[in-house]
């Protein structure tokens, strides 16, 4: 009986290694291959997978027909010869199991990435169900690749491709869809759209190591990337260190153990060398979700992300040139289209409205990239929604784009107007334009908008703006001698210049802005001060480093003090404030930023208050009295412990109280009590960028700026303190 139990016994294991056997024989393909698929046309096919090392592997597209042998890695590829459209094909491969995918088209392939916009499906676009009911197109095919970072290159993933039906298309991506569409109406082929795309992704993610690698300003992130591949010097030698300094605490472990001593703990892993596996992290969705594409056979890519790298400016160009010069370079099939979409005006909270302009630069020299193109959309997005839900017109101008510059079609505007050139006329400013198609206009018939020119006495003004042939006059009656323009230059900026094909004009600016000063262009008192302090709001620190400061030679006596803020935010008007008063120390060197080390503390009024300012709601005037100063390094509370007449005993505002500690939070504030406010507030200097800076009143739960935390938000921010002498 136990002798029949093991033959039973051996006779299972011997099926069960058989069926092991079989399946580790059997070939198999990428998941990107697949029934319904579409193959490039026009190019080699590559196709491959993975087999038993050393056995042959048959392959036939269609009518052609080639073999390969598993490497000792049980990989194989190979390419086939070029397909030309017509009726459906059949791929099959084989080893010792067939994998055969039928209803194969041949046509245009296109990658469709980026984040939430590229995502959008069409089942949340506009007219769905006009779209729906529409939407029956055999030969468009969609694979929507899952959202899977990985720390890793991945050799596949799982994904199905679908025919465009109306029961499929509400779940394709809308941009890549509406793309696809108008390709296929107009060039009358199978389009294949392999959406790889993830909401509230960064580009970092989506680029592989070789793009870093390509772009000298990105070494920081390419070396982070380094760091976490085994492969790599960097990681071997932080591991190496690793490992010899937990090698030496063994020891110490072992000898505490004997003698019964404490031990601290064993040293951490390095967090720098453990693998990148978040989807914001640089690389990842590469990884997961774009290697195991390569090397399908692609005509192109189109991208429509931006809004999660939209603050950091220029950087972002040398980010697209690390993914572009990345995904051309592990693809290796040369430098193919890369199509994107300029991101839409938006709100953006609370952030300064020239931040968004200046990542639209970036996006604008992207077009530097060779065989690139970008679809501007400020006509048609939504101030009030990060997602405008009118994906067809992008996807009709992507396609415009492709049609144009990549399938050669003649006599298409696939642009709006492109800023060529600008000159100077006098007090006026011609800038000139590229891709003007049959003319300019105003796309809504009322006068061009969002127009400004700068002089030398003025700030940016809005500009009148004519249009002449391909040109657009600008002038201002504010404007004696015009030196540079901007257009669009805001968040919130829908411009209606376009060309009469209804393509709009891209946000820029162009000329030289002249280097002006505000105080002795706009105070004509200070023509009567010398200046004792210059201090860039940039060196703010535990310790003040003073651009000018002639304080300890300075032995003229005064009888005025007065100080000039300004203050300016990207691409903003400057706002600045003066205001003099009558002296309130003899003692020089406590009118500035009143540090401990300075001994200056003061909660004093003080009279005779001239105020100038382009801040509205800011009181000005001369000899205006309600005057009051709060100059201290120490912390402070709202507690009107002076009995400032209209202060607060709850609010921080112009009648607080200093407090312990006397070298702490730091309060510098001008008032005038009567206007009840503040002219303006320098707090908490000692956190650099985390200060407190501004020129009258601020909001929320303070009137003095404390707790605001603002200073970063300035590009410009500087203080002058003057006197004058008796």
């Amino acid at each position: 009986m136990k002798s029949k139990r093991v033959s039973l016994l051996a006779a299972a294991c011997f099926v069960l290694f058989s069926l092991t056997t079989q399946i580790q024989a059997e070939v198999r393909l990428p998941h990107i291959f697949g029934d319904h698929m579409v193959l490039q046309r026009g190019v080699p096919v590559p196709v491959w997978g993975w087999a038993d090392p050393g056995n042959e592997v048959s392959i036939k597209l269609g009518t052609s027909i080639t073999s390969t042998v598993a490497n000792n890695k049980g990989e194989w590829m190979v390419k086939m010869p070029p397909q030309q459209i017509g009726d459906p094909i059949t791929l099959m491969v084989r080893e010792k199991n067939t994998v055969t995918f039928s209803d194969v088209l041949i046509g245009e392939v296109w990658l469709c990435s980026g984040q939430s916009n590229m995502e959008w499906p069409v089942s949340r676009s506009n007219n769905f169900e006009e779209e729906q009911a529409a939407a029956n197109y055999p030969l468009i095919r969609h694979i929507k690749i899952p959202r899977v970072p990985k720390g890793f290159p991945q050799d596949d993933v799982d994904a199905a491709w679908t025919v465009c039906s109306p029961e499929t298309v509400g779940s394709y991506t809308a941009a890549g869809y509406f793309f696809g569409r108008k390709l296929h109406k107009e060039l009358n082929v199978p389009i294949g759209l392999v959406n790889s795309s993830w909401g509230g992704t960064r580009i970092e993610p989506w680029t592989p190591p070789v793009g870093f690698a390509q772009v000298p300003a990105l070494a920081d992130i390419e070396k982070q990337v380094q760091l976490t591949n085994p492969a790599t010097a960097a990681y071997q030698a932080t591991l190496g260190t690793y490992l010899k300094g937990l090698e030496d605490w063994t020891a110490e472990a072992k000898t505490a153990l004997k003698a019964e001593t404490p031990l601290t703990p064993p040293p951490a892993y390095p967090t720098a060398i453990q693998p990148l596996t978040s989807h914001s992290s640089p690389t990842t969705l590469y990884n997961g979700m774009i290697h195991p594409l390569v090397p399908f056979a692609i005509r192109g890519a189109i991208w429509y992300q931006g809004e999660s790298n939209h603050g950091e400016g220029m950087l972002y160009f040398e980010k697209m040139k690390a993914l572009v010069g990345g995904w051309r370079e592990v693809w290796n099939q040369g430098e193919f289209p890369f199509l994107y979409v300029q991101i839409a005006p938006f709100q953006y909270g609370s952030e300064s409205p020239s931040i968004l302009p200046v990542f639209w630069e970036a996006q604008n020299k992207s077009l530097e990239i060779p065989h690139t193109g970008q679809v501007v959309i400020h006509d048609i997005g939504d101030l009030k929604d990060i997602h405008p839900t009118n994906k067809q017109d992008v996807g009709a101008r992507l396609a415009l784009i492709a049609l144009a510059k990549t399938y050669g079609q003649k006599g298409l505007v696939h642009s709006g107007p492109v800023f060529k050139s600008l000159k100077k006329e006098g007090a006026k400013l011609r800038v000139t334009f590229d891709h003007v198609g049959s003319g300019l206009v105003s796309r809504d018939g009322k006068p061009l908008n969002w127009f400004e020119i700068i002089g030398e006495e003025t700030d940016f003004v809005p500009a009148d703006a004519v249009i002449e042939g391909d040109s657009v006059i600008l002038s201002s009656p504010k404007v004696k001698q015009a030196a540079a323009m901007r257009f669009g230059w805001n968040k919130l900026a829908e411009p209606n210049l376009s060309n009469k094909e209804g393509l709009p004009a891209t946000p820029f600016r162009a000329g030289e802005v002249p280097q002006r000063d505000w105080l002795s262009l706009k105070v004509e008192e200070s023509k009567e001060y010398t200046l004792v302090y210059d201090l860039d709001l940039k060196n703010l620190g535990r310790k003040i480093n003073y651009t000018f400061n002639s304080s300890r030679d300075f032995t003229t006596p005064y009888g005025r003090i007065a100080y000039f803020l300004e203050l300016q935010k990207i691409g903003e008007e400057t706002q600045y404030v003066y205001v003099s008063m009558d002296a309130f120390t003899t003692d020089i060197t406590k009118i500035a930023v009143p540090t401990f080390e300075s001994k200056a503390s003061f909660q004093t009024k003080v009279s005779n208050l001239n105020v100038i300012s382009n801040v509205p709601g800011i009181v000005t005037g001369k000899g205006l009295p309600g005057g009051n100063i709060e100059f201290w390094p120490s912390n402070y509370g709202p507690l009107n412990a002076k009995n400032i007449p209209n202060a607060s005993a709850t609010l921080w505002d112009f009648g607080d109280e200093p407090s312990e500690p006397s070298d702490g939070y730091g309060c510098m504030q001008v008032h005038n009590y009567e206007a009840k406010q503040t002219i303006f507030a320098i707090n908490q200097w000692k956190s650099g960028p985390g200060a407190d800076i501004g020129i009258g009143n601020s909001t929320g739960k303070t009137r003095d700026w404390t707790f605001m935390s603002n200073a970063s938000q300035y590009e410009v921010k500087r203080l002058r303190v003057l006197v004058q002498t008796q």
